[in-house]
């Protein structure tokens, strides 16, 4: 099976086009305050609208209020919501009821550290494990994935570059891969040769 992929952290429309090109399954857009990522509503706009039907539109918050993500998440086009920060179950289902589909990001400790009846509670259409500071570029130990993996289809992210990925899809076994500095030339900045070998590695 093919590992699903997605770019995220997207700011430019070369950058975006290199990863449609390249064959991405996703694409994301930083509208949380705060990263060297993020972009005005206008801005992801355009590179939503940019990308083709099949590509899946990613739109990235991190703690903000549900109404203020169901609002840019409708100005923006994005067709799907990755929540970054403490939402609860009832903001994953407020979005979901606003037409959108919920990623849920969460970190790898703190996902190991929930019980199986919280996990239940959130629904999210897709999960997301992370390393706790996401975008910074910093791998996490997988030891403890390793040891208890989700028992559904879940992304990895956290630290990926195009030299460790393959070695970590297949160790791990995610059902997709989720990269953003692992791509970049600097921080916020996308390098299209960067981002063909990292989905070449990914699906390697």
């Amino acid at each position: 099976m093919t590992t699903w992929t997605k770019i995220c952290g997207l700011s430019t429309a070369p950058a975006l086009d290199a990863a449609v090109e390249a064959g991405a399954d996703a694409v994301g857009v930083v509208l949380a305050p705060g990263s060297p990522r993020t972009v005005d509503v206008d801005t992801a706009r355009a590179l939503v609208a940019r990308a083709p039907e099949h590509v899946e539109t990613v739109g990235v918050f991190r703690g903000q209020p549900v109404a203020e993500v169901v609002a840019l998440a409708r100005a923006s086009g994005v067709r799907t919501v990755q929540l970054h920060g403490d939402e609860a179950p009832a903001d994953v289902a407020t979005v979901q009821a606003a037409g959108f589909r919920v990623v849920r990001a969460v970190s790898a400790a703190a996902y190991a550290a929930e019980t199986e009846e919280a996990r239940a509670a959130f629904h999210e259409d897709l999960l997301l494990l992370d390393a706790v500071d996401p975008g910074a570029g910093a791998a996490f130990d997988p030891a403890p994935l390793r040891a208890s993996p989700p028992s559904r289809d879940w992304i990895l992210a956290g630290g990926l570059t195009p030299q460790t990925v393959a070695a970590l899809v297949a160790d791990l076994k995610p059902s997709g891969v989720d990269v953003s500095s692992g791509v970049e030339s600097s921080r916020g900045v996308k390098d299209p040769g960067l981002i063909r070998a990292f989905l070449a590695a990914a699906r390697g």
